[in-house]
């Protein structure tokens, strides 16, 4: 029987199912807990166990003294209680350093340190070698935002197909930024100027309120949330202000300087 071929997978394709992670956890908690074990079954040398905050040490010394948890009669649910803490807190710290040691990669490559420079002490014999696995740890700091916000795959082509993603949102987000700044030098001017002549409005409580909006940030105006904030409430303003003017049958301005302001409001949201 010919043996059964295997679909190819795409470096890049996410796992099915997110891998499994740790995740946040109350280290120094649980190490309190296994020295409370070990106190319970009166371990003899527990005072040189590392405090609650020196998880390697602590957990050094738990596996060290594993045997002190048997020196009294029916510990073994102690035992055994111990040994998967040790278990969690392994794998908790295997993640922290995936963690740390991708970051240090990052900022010695900062400071232009090369792939051969890294390859020794990344246990590795070749440049290229060095380079996948840096891009292997840094799968654990990415998230596929593309597929669910699930863990990458922990290979090069995954981390670098995600990289790229980042670098064209955070291109995007920057793009944005710039349109909006650009646009908020057209409408900061133009709801001053509404708000200047709001005693020649004819305006009701909706369009009231949206006015008191623009006032209360309109002179203090600088992040890009405040900026896009006032760009919506000038928009706001004017579709109140119509939507009376269509309700009533009269005009919103009732001076010329008013209606001129107003015109140029509608003129400006219509671009």
């Amino acid at each position: 029987m010919a043996p059964r071929s295997r679909n190819a997978s795409a470096p890049t394709k996410p796992l099915l199912k997110a891998p499994a992670q740790i995740g946040s956890l109350d280290a120094a908690a649980l190490v309190g807990e296994l020295r409370q074990l070990h106190e319970d079954a009166e371990d003899p040398d527990i005072e040189r166990m590392p405090s609650d905050n020196e998880l390697y040490g602590a957990l050094l010394y738990a596996e060290k003294h594993a045997k002190a948890l048997a020196m009294k009669q029916g510990t073994e649910a102690a035992q055994r209680s111990a040994a998967v803490k040790r278990v969690l807190l392994w794998e908790y710290l295997r993640e922290q350093t995936d963690l740390h040691q991708a970051k240090a990669i990052e900022d010695a490559r900062a400071v232009k340190a090369e792939w051969a420079d890294l390859a020794p002490v990344l246990a590795v014999s070749t440049p290229n070698a060095a380079y996948n696995k840096a891009k292997r740890l840094q799968a654990a700091r990415l998230i596929d935002t593309a597929h669910g916000d699930r863990r990458l795959r922990r290979t090069p082509e995954a981390v670098v197909e995600a990289e790229r993603r980042i670098a064209a949102q955070a291109l995007a987000e920057r793009r944005a930024e710039e349109q909006a700044r650009q646009r908020h030098q057209l409408v900061l001017p133009v709801a001053q100027r509404l708000l200047g002549h709001r005693d020649g409005l004819a305006f009701d409580t909706d369009a009231e309120d949206w006015l008191d909006e623009m006032a209360a940030v309109v002179d203090d105006c600088h992040t890009s949330t405040q900026q896009v904030s006032l760009a919506r409430y000038l928009g706001a303003t004017v579709r109140a202000l119509a939507r009376l003017e269509r309700q009533t049958g009269k005009p919103p301005a009732t001076t010329e300087a008013a209606r001129l302001a107003y015109s140029a409001a509608v003129e400006l949201l219509s671009r």
